[in-house]
Parts: structure tokens; sequence; C-alpha cells
């Protein structure tokens, strides 16, 4: 919705302008695209980006000669002689039908989207220079495959938050389940799901989240089920603890002497007593989540190319930290840390307002 690059997942690549420093400015011939323009939900290019209309040539200079626009190739050695391009000026302003692998055409007759073909050399040319020769802005730069910098990091973030939020739910909804079961009834299915607890604790949570990929594949919505189905065991045994304290207390007797369920007390009676800790817990699972993400994708078992995420970003470009291009590396490294901060920031807020023991009263 906010990308400079509104391509699918951010993904226009020229290679010509790769590796560009921040604040890199280049000017850009808009050629139209040969076939019928369509129609792009609302909903979808917000989410995932619709396919350009347009395609982009970068180019340091450009002449019209015998109906055509000839480009110097933009390089980045200075050299605009090495290569050129040319494109009929009608290929440049309208969406032309082909026939056999070429283009058919004829003035007066529409294109491919409704406009009609003109024949006049001077207002074409006129046309492409008001309408169709534009300077693009990278504010970030551009990475090695020359796509932009700023609009890479805004789509991470989605993925980063997408993969916090998701993870974080299904974590307490696993947890919140198996602490209560194990915290109200006791005995036997306490002493079962703590052993449960217990052995998935021993195990190293970017180790289980590894194994969990490899059965569940890569791609976006399997780091969300492997990251939660490692982060529930903490917010069950918080659960756990607040409801063995809430279940002696004189409003669960009161609501068992009135004959209520166990299922209605303890969720509308314990749990909503229960949830400060869990609140302020699920601040700091959903850093980490933030955290392991990353290093799956790090890694290459996480979100896979070409969503952009963080970790990714970094996996590809950490080589350029000891050349002339750091900021490649150092500017998702510091995403990173920004948003993990900032959830660990919250969380410690939540955990003053919310636990009452260490609330002041006067």
């Amino acid at each position: 919705l906010i990308t400079p690059d509104s391509s699918p997942f951010a993904n226009e690549q020229h290679l010509e302008i790769a590796a560009q420093k921040p604040g890199f400015s280049v000017s850009m011939l808009k050629i139209t695209g040969n076939e019928p323009e369509s129609h792009c939900p609302l909903t979808e290019r917000w989410l995932f980006g619709c396919k350009n209309a347009y395609s982009y040539i970068p180019f340091n200079d450009y002449r019209f000669e015998n109906g055509k626009i000839i480009l110097s190739a933009c390089d980045r050695s200075g050299d605009t002689d090495l290569i050129t391009y040319e494109y009929l000026i009608q290929d440049v302003l309208y969406a032309l039908p082909s026939k056999d692998g070429h283009l058919s055409f004829s003035a007066g007759s529409p294109d491919l989207r409704g406009a009609i073909i003109g024949d006049d050399i001077p207002a074409m040319q006129h046309d492409i220079i008001r309408h169709h020769i534009i300077t693009r802005h990278y504010l970030l730069g551009t990475d090695r495959f020359g796509r932009d910098m700023l609009s890479q990091l805004l789509i991470g973030t989605r993925v980063s938050l997408s993969v916090g939020l998701i993870s974080v739910l299904i974590s307490l909804l696993l947890g919140i389940l198996l602490g209560a079961l194990a915290g109200f009834f006791r005995g036997w299915v306490d002493d079962l799901i703590i052993w449960f607890i217990n052995v998935i604790w021993s195990i190293p949570t970017i180790l289980l989240v590894i194994a969990i990929t490899f059965v569940l594949g890569k791609g976006f919505w399997q780091v969300f089920i492997a990251v939660g189905l490692t982060m529930w065991v903490e917010v069950a045994r918080v659960v756990r603890g607040q409801i063995l304290s809430l279940r002696e207390k004189e409003f669960v007797e009161a609501a068992r002497a009135l004959g209520f369920t166990n299922g209605r007390i303890i969720t509308r009676h314990i749990l909503p007593n229960a949830m400060g800790p869990v609140i302020v817990i699920s601040a700091a699972n959903f850093a980490s989540a933030i955290l392991i993400e990353a290093g799956l994708s790090f890694l290459g078992i996480g979100v896979q190319p070409p969503m952009p995420s963080w970790g990714t970003m970094i996996r590809e470009n950490y080589s350029y930290i000891i050349l002339d291009n750091p900021w490649l590396a150092i500017l998702p490294g510091m995403c990173i840390m920004l948003l993990v901060l900032a959830f660990m920031l919250i969380g410690n807020g939540l955990r003053d307002a919310l636990d009452v023991k260490t609330t002041t009263s006067v």
C-alpha cells in the first residue's frame, strides 16, 4: 500500500542499477505492456501488489530517430556507449497486438486497451517526454538485483509482524488450553501436561523450529505454525501457576456452589483474572518470534523468495559489510533490532502496569 514499488513482493529488478547508494536517482522510460489492462482488486493490491501495466527501462540519455526512441544504457562504469536500446514510439505509448511474434498495428486502429494508435510523430514524441520519461528516487538505494531497498524493508516489516502475531495467537491458544487444564484439574492431568512441557522445554527452540519446518516444508504459513508450536510452553506454565493460586479463591467456591460447569468456571471466572501475566509474556513472545523468523530466513528455511524477509536480506548481503555497500545488510539488521526493542519495551511497560506486586498504592 505504501511501498514505492507496487509490484508483487516489491520484486521489480533492474540489474543496471544494482547496489546503488541511498539517495540514488535515475531516469526511466515507461513502456506500455502489450497486453490488455487487467483489473487488480484493492485488497490484493494492498496485501500482495499487482503486476505492473508498464515496464521500466533505466537509461542515461535518449534521442529520437526514424520513429524510434534510442536509449543509452544506464551503466555504473560511466560508459554510455556500451549498450543502446531501440523502441518504436508506438510501442512505448500503446499496448500493441502481435502476430507470429511480431508487432502488428496500423494508425487509427485501437490498441489492446482501447486507445487509438496515432501517426503524428512529433506529437507522440512530446507525449513520451511528458508522460513516459520519469525520474525514480531510491531513498535507501537498491540491492544487488536493483530492487528498491525501502520497499523490501517495508514488505519485510509486514512479514515479521504477521509471523509474530499469528505465532503468538497459536502459542496463546495451546498454552492457555493446556495450562488451564493442568492448573484446574491437577492430579494425573497436571503430571502429564507438566511432563510434556518439560520435554518440549528441554529442546533448544531454534532446533525444534527447524525440525518442524523440515516436516511441514518451507513457506510463509509453515513459519507461523513452526514458531507458534515452540512458544506455548511458557504461556502454559504461567497460566497453570495463576490457576493453581486462583482455583482456591472464594469466588471459585461460590461458582461451584451455584452449580456452574468446570468449563464456565475456567473461561468466565478464572482466566479473566489470570490474563495480566499472560499479556506480558505475549509481548516478549512477539519479540522472540520476530528473532526466530529472521533466523530461519537467514538459514534459508523460513520465508522463501520472492517474498522479502529481513533475515533473507541479511543472508544475501552480509558479505557487503566489509565492502563498499555495508548498508545492504546493516539496514535490515537495524530494523530487526528496533522492532524487537520496541516489543521488549512494550512488555516491560505492561509488566509494570499489570503486575500488582510492583504497583505502589498510596
